[in-house]
């Protein structure tokens, strides 16, 4: 039976993850609060930030902007996506 969080970003009871998904305080944060469900959505978010912006993320200046984004994404205001930016079209 799969773990149940009352998930930060959907508002409701879904899912939970496995194991933390990033290592330290944020993410036993992101373990106990976000669902499956949400973090697919993250991934789909920091995969947009990463090619809009053309980060590397080995890079350890690339590593913190991309875990800022995760704080606001999950904790925060929200990440928002660069300024001009278009959705692809389906």
């Amino acid at each position: 039976m799969s773990r149940v969080v009352q998930c930060v970003l959907l508002k409701r009871e879904a899912p939970g993850l496995d194991r933390p998904p990033y290592p330290g305080d944020l993410g036993r944060r992101i373990y106990e609060s976000v669902s499956r469900e949400a973090w697919a959505q993250w991934l789909k978010h920091q995969t947009m930030l990463i090619n809009e912006y053309r980060l590397t993320p080995i890079e350890p200046k690339a590593r913190k902007f991309l875990e800022g984004e995760m704080e606001k994404f999950f904790f925060g205001a929200g990440s928002k996506a660069p300024e001009g930016y278009q959705a692809p079209k389906a």
